[in-house]
């Protein structure tokens, strides 16, 4: 029941929030935050109820919380709070108006992305990831100008050939599963036979499903919707992108990885997600350097870091143990980021590093937390995120593959040095001459503070069922524990 309920709850919710009827006086405004926030806390609370009492499968198995698809959702809940919290203060300044459509679009998006961390059937996992493509459209579309029309079709065009790249994939899955041996397209019964399946459509249905959700992730050379997308979409917007749907967008390509492990074609697999993930990060290291805009910056941030899921996924061993903590640490370290520069944009009007110079004293929460979260999503000590790459690049090491933990430290240093450049600037450089701090209100701060420390204390210490769960995560992607 609560597994139902967790998809359901924020659909229902949606459709109420779309038809309450307008009005001047604030009154439904206040409603619908009132509506999402509650969600957002009855989500959460849910989710945190799994990790204590498990919930059995229900609708025959479609529906049930792994350990993957639990570390995935909690990331997402986690987020959303986040997020819902802040947009209480943000629509209070943003729209006036109520927010019908973007609160609506935004609780669509819980429910698909609910979906798809708890399906344990591929074909209702793509139903979902499609869902997120339209939840997300509107949301990108907040302005209503040239630029984020440009943004959304964009995203929606190369997201469709992604989805349906993706679809051709499972069609492959279907192929590869013997008539009569177990029931077609479902994880338990795919992985109980997967010795049974035909290699050569496994083979072909692996490398479709990774481009195809490979471009909902931002892989590289499929990653060029990401700049222009997060950075026309509004800030809390971008966020819920980069940290619960490029999580979810990793669980797909997880669960097809799960399929090959257990086939016995990690040797054919290993090396493609290994260059996707190099590649990926290689992209982002060009582009990270000479950025003026913070969150194109952050955008190519977040092509770096799904590069570096897979990579972990191809090295094996404790890489795949640090792919899964990277999932939990990145989602809500990008969370955490785009909110503050969130704030500056709502308080200045732009994310361009030229109009936003001396942040630490105009801006001292938000300047704060953004210096805090460029060592954080660097992957610097003593944030979630050096625990995670660190583990990955064990995985290199311990694999023999030296080449590989050379380049990976080598591109990590210089991604390092491009985002400090930009983000200190904006926080030390000297302010317009007459600017006066602003205090960002609770609303707009309480979220991203949550998220940083949460992600400092995952580099300290990891929960004794965070670590079970991470460790059955590693062992279904045929890795271990450190």
């Amino acid at each position: 029941m609560r597994l139902l309920l967790l998809c359901a709850l924020p659909l229902v919710t949606a459709l109420l929030a779309g038809i309450l009827p307008g009005a001047r006086s604030g009154r439904v405004a206040f409603t619908r935050l009132a509506l999402l926030a509650g969600v957002a806390l009855a989500h959460a609370a849910l989710v945190g109820s799994l990790w204590v009492t498990p919930a059995p499968a229900i609708l025959g198995g479609w529906l049930d919380a792994d350990a993957l698809g639990l570390i995935v959702l909690t990331v997402v809940s986690v987020l959303f709070l986040a997020t819902a919290m802040y947009t209480v203060g943000y629509l209070q300044r943003e729209t006036p108006r109520g927010g019908r459509l973007f609160v609506s679009a935004m609780l669509i998006f819980l429910g698909a992305t609910t979906v798809v961390s708890l399906s344990q059937h591929l074909a209702m996992l793509w139903v979902g990831m499609e869902a997120t493509t339209f939840a997300v459209a509107p949301l990108i579309f907040h302005r209503h100008d040239r630029r984020s029309l440009e943004a959304v079709w964009k995203y929606l065009l190369i997201s469709s050939v992604g989805i349906a790249l993706a679809l051709l994939g499972t069609f492959f899955l279907v192929s590869a599963q013997p008539e009569g041996l177990g029931r077609p397209l479902m994880l338990p019964d795919l992985l109980a036979h997967a010795e049974a399946l035909h290699p050569a459509w496994l083979r072909a249905a692996f490398l479709f499903l990774l481009v195809g959700f490979g471009t909902k992730m931002g892989l590289a050379p499929m990653h060029t919707w990401k700049p222009d997308t997060y950075g026309e979409a509004p800030s809390l917007v971008s966020g819920l992108m980069a940290g619960a749907l490029t999580s979810c967008a990793f669980l797909c390509v997880a669960r097809i990885t799960q399929v090959v492990m257990a086939a016995g074609l990690g040797s054919f697999a290993q090396p493609v997600l290994i260059g996707f993930g190099l590649l990926s990060l290689s992209v982002a290291a060009v582009f990270v350097i000479g950025q003026s805009d913070v969150k194109r910056l952050l955008a190519y941030s977040s092509v770096e870091h799904m590069g570096l899921l897979v990579l972990g996924l191809g090295l094996g061993g404790v890489g795949a143990y640090g792919s899964m903590l990277h999932v939990l640490n990145n989602g809500l370290a990008k969370g955490w980021m785009f909110l503050v520069v969130g704030n500056v944009v709502l308080a200045t009007g732009s994310s361009a590093a030229a109009v936003n110079r001396g942040l630490l004293r105009t801006l001292p929460v938000s300047g704060t937390l953004l210096v805090l979260g460029l060592f954080a999503v660097t992957g610097s000590p003593p944030f979630g995120l050096f625990l995670s790459e660190f583990t990955i690049l064990r995985a290199a090491v311990a694999g023999g593959h030296i080449w590989i933990a050379a380049i990976m430290l080598l591109l990590l240093a210089v991604i390092f040095v491009g985002m400090a450049v930009l983000i200190l600037e904006m926080a030390l450089g000297s302010p317009e001459p007459g600017t006066v701090p602003v205090r960002e209100g609770g609303w707009l701060v309480v979220g991203p503070i949550a998220l940083a420390a949460i992600v400092l204390m995952l580099g300290v210490y990891i929960p004794g069922p965070l670590n079970d769960a991470l460790t059955r995560a590693a062992v279904a992607l045929g890795g271990r524990a450190p």
